[in-house]
């Protein structure tokens, strides 16, 4: 059996966004709408519980707020202009790939290893980042880029690996996906898509008994060991 294909994950697996992007966005567009609202990293890592960034707003309304200060469509607002600022920190160089991800997507798309993304985070964010760290043509990279809001369900339900499958015409077991939280871990479990975690400070004590393998990043990760893993030849 060989391993057709990488799917990626993006926040906290291809750059850690959460902390230093996404927060710190969240926050700029707390203020230019006049809320008082701080999500420090602390709060922060209790809300990535959440899948979606409409949804973690939602979320701290009625978990932590105990009311509802913002209608659905307010929340939809408060959002693009969180991403207007999440834009503008990836175009200012501000959140770099993590280590090992820029090597082993170039490695696997010189070996003819197809890629793909995976992901609950808005395509924009997906492409800026891409174009930011990979260059200007770097979408070129992936056969699809399955993001946002196209599918019912965000992770840790299977849809958007469901839909990324769909669309590669693939099986789970040609693919590989490389997530980091449990979330996202159960999403590809649940598509039947083995997986390997890379940790990040939000998310290393988290569960990820379901993974392949689990490392603190992508540098000792090759397109060898991935190989023999989706073949079977090595347990880890």
């Amino acid at each position: 059996m060989n391993l057709k294909c990488i799917i990626f994950d993006v926040d906290g697996t291809m750059a850690d966004t959460e902390r230093d992007g996404h927060r710190v966005a969240f926050n700029l567009a707390f203020a230019e709408n006049d809320l008082k609202w701080v999500w420090d990293e602390n709060l922060y890592g209790q809300l990535l519980k959440i899948t979606g960034g409409k949804e973690r707003i939602g979320y701290y309304q009625n978990n932590f707020l105990k009311q509802e200060v913002l209608s659905d469509d307010e929340i939809i607002q408060l959002h693009k202009c969180k991403t207007k600022h999440y834009i503008k920190l990836l175009e200012a160089g501000k959140i770099p790939l993590r280590k090992g991800v820029k090597e082993l997507i170039e490695a696997a798309f010189k070996e003819g290893i197809r890629l793909a993304i995976a992901t609950t985070t808005t395509p924009i964010n997906v492409t800026t980042l891409l174009k930011s760290t990979l260059g200007e043509n770097a979408e070129n990279y992936f056969d699809v880029i399955a993001a946002g809001d196209i599918v019912a369900n965000k992770k840790p339900a299977a849809d958007i690996y469901n839909y990324t499958l769909a669309y590669l015409g693939f099986n789970a077991n040609d693919c590989i996906a490389i997530e980091d939280s449990n979330a996202g871990l159960l999403s590809a479990a649940q598509a039947g898509i083995k997986t390997i975690v890379t940790t990040n400070g939000y998310t290393k004590n988290q569960d990820f008994s379901k993974a392949e393998l689990v490392k603190s990043n992508c540098e000792e990760i090759n397109t060898e060991l991935l190989t023999q893993i989706i073949a079977g030849e090595i347990y880890v």
